[in-house]
């Protein structure tokens, strides 16, 4: 090292993972307080002659992942946490004294190798496709992969390749390559998985009873990636567009069959009909009325019937009574008197 010029020839090559922080370690031989009187301390990654030098920790990108651990002796230690690509650049060490400023050239070489996944931008449901994990870094024969699918577990295997066979709309998600011996996993790669509609249908709001004047929202919903276009059809005619079909103060004009079609450029598919009834709103006041009229006569007829029968009820206990009374009563003429009797007797 060359001190006042300082130079640092380093080249350093890490791998880039999350959970691990880089630490970057610089001695400065043959500068100590005793020197100078070191006013200030900063890594940066510009080296322009006749500009201000940026302090890294000021950075937006830098600022929540830099730690500066060293002094303001003879140690530059700095620690960069959660390396990316991006960190791959050149890094300068500066200082300020009270007498000059400093700054190592050619400074530190910081290549990040990392492990990635290979992946079709869109495959096409049915189809069979192949993910690579791959490494800038060599690899042992002995390496294993860990293949994950929206960061939960998938397989394990010493292939570093992953395959589908017969993709499913299923299989779409972010996938990720591990290989444990390094505790480092790669970024995620999204699987994008196309196919035709599916599973399409018609909802109807309100479902019930549809009067004149009313107001109906008919939905149109569909499974398909990516999204179908939405067609309405009452019988054969088309009627609308999108996903919402609205009918606002309806008439019986506008009942019969409704139905929805979902397209995109891998196949189409209609739902299902449905008939929507619209009732005059007249025919349905005559009919509560009908209804009404009908209720109160058989209400009279129930009372009049409810009323003889207690009255017939009363009678028949009358004269059952009376019967009763009846039959007592002869029942006591008919039996012989001895109590008061007196023989007739005849004087001597």
């Amino acid at each position: 090292m060359i001190v006042g010029e300082m130079g640092v020839a380093m080249l350093m090559s890490v791998r880039m993972a999350l959970p691990l922080p880089l630490i970057v370690l610089l001695m400065i031989h043959g500068v100590s307080s005793g020197d100078w009187h070191i006013k200030n301390v900063f890594w940066t990654k510009v080296f322009e002659k006749g500009v201000e030098y940026p302090d890294l920790s000021n950075d937006t990108e830098y600022s929540q992942r830099l730690q500066y651990l060293g002094d303001k002796q003879q140690n530059c230690t700095v620690r960069l946490s959660h390396v990316t690509l991006k960190d791959s650049h050149k890094y300068y060490f500066r200082f300020i004294t009270d007498k000059n400023k400093w700054i190592g050239q050619p400074g530190v070489t910081l290549n990040i190798t990392d492990l990635q996944v290979e992946s079709p931008e869109r495959v096409t449901e049915g189809d069979s496709v192949h993910l690579t994990c791959k490494s800038s870094c060599t690899l042992t024969d002995r390496a294993t992969f860990i293949w994950y699918r929206n960061s939960q577990p998938l397989t394990e295997s010493r292939n570093n390749e992953l395959l589908l066979q017969s993709v499913k709309r299923e299989d779409a998600g972010r996938y990720s390559c591990a290989v444990p011996e390094d505790n480092y996993i790669s970024p995620a790669v999204y699987l994008n998985v196309i196919y035709p509609p599916s599973y399409t249908f018609v909802g109807v709001s309100p479902c019930c009873e549809i009067v004149e004047e009313d107001s109906v929202t008919l939905s149109c919903s569909s499974d398909s990636n990516p999204s179908g276009e939405i067609t309405w059809f009452k019988g054969g005619a088309i009627v609308g567009s999108g996903r919402i079909y609205n009918l606002s103060k309806i008439s019986s004009d506008d009942s019969g069959e409704y139905k929805c079609r979902s397209i995109n450029e891998h196949g189409e598919e209609y739902s299902d009909a449905v008939t929507l009834n619209v009732m005059s709103g007249g025919c349905m006041v005559i009919l509560y009325i009908s209804i009404g009229v009908v209720c109160g006569a058989v209400i009279i007829i129930m009372m009049v019937l409810i009323c003889g029968l207690k009255w017939m009820k009363k009678r028949n206990d009358a004269l059952k009574s009376q019967m009763n009374n009846y039959n007592t009563r002869k029942a006591e003429l008919s039996q012989p008197v001895y109590e008061n009797a007196m023989p007739n007797r005849r004087t001597p």
